[in-house]
């Protein structure tokens, strides 16, 4: 069987453990106000878009100059159905020094076209894997999403990770 979870890449000049900070700088080349850290296995952060999208990730695997994974913990997306498409998911970076540079392979594995989510999901991704990220890597300036829901962010940073307490903070339950 043929593994179909969405998967895109890129190649920039910049050496593997470049490349590598820039994806452990999560807020630098996807969501500025992203609540939590982002820089140890173990780590988790908070993605929240208001009304639309709450995610919580963990840091699995840091393999400077070759590997980044994240787990999805939880999610809720209001436009699809089964709030578990991104549960259990794998968001993976796998780095390689080529002979044109640094090649990045970025996989949601466990993201498929049967996912309801898959379109727009890829399209969102594909903006920050292909745009912003190869962007913040060259220049030190991505596009990531500024999150006008910010003041929120903070104060779940300040609550702390317990489900209970995101719960207490407004935040959707599952």
């Amino acid at each position: 069987m043929t593994d179909q979870s969405y998967t895109t890449g890129f190649t920039v000049q910049q050496n593997p453990y470049e490349v590598y900070r820039a994806i452990n700088d999560v807020r630098g080349l996807w969501e500025e106000n992203l609540a939590g850290r982002t820089h140890e296995v173990n780590d988790e952060f908070i993605h929240w878009v208001a009304g639309v999208h709450f995610a919580r990730i963990r840091v699995e695997e840091l393999l400077p100059g070759k590997r980044v994974v994240w787990r999805v913990m939880d999610n809720w997306m209001s436009f699809i159905d089964d709030q578990n498409e991104w549960t259990g998911t794998e968001i993976r970076f796998d780095i390689a020094a080529t002979a044109d540079g640094t090649e990045v392979r970025f996989t949601h594995v466990g993201l498929t076209p049967a996912d309801q989510c898959f379109d727009l999901c890829r399209d969102a991704w594909g903006m920050y894997i292909t745009k912003s990220l190869p962007a913040f890597i060259e220049t030190g300036v991505g596009r990531p999403e500024l999150n006008a829901d910010g003041v929120r962010l903070q104060e779940l940073a300040r609550v702390g990770r317990g489900w209970a307490a995101e719960a207490a903070a407004g935040l959707p339950s599952r």
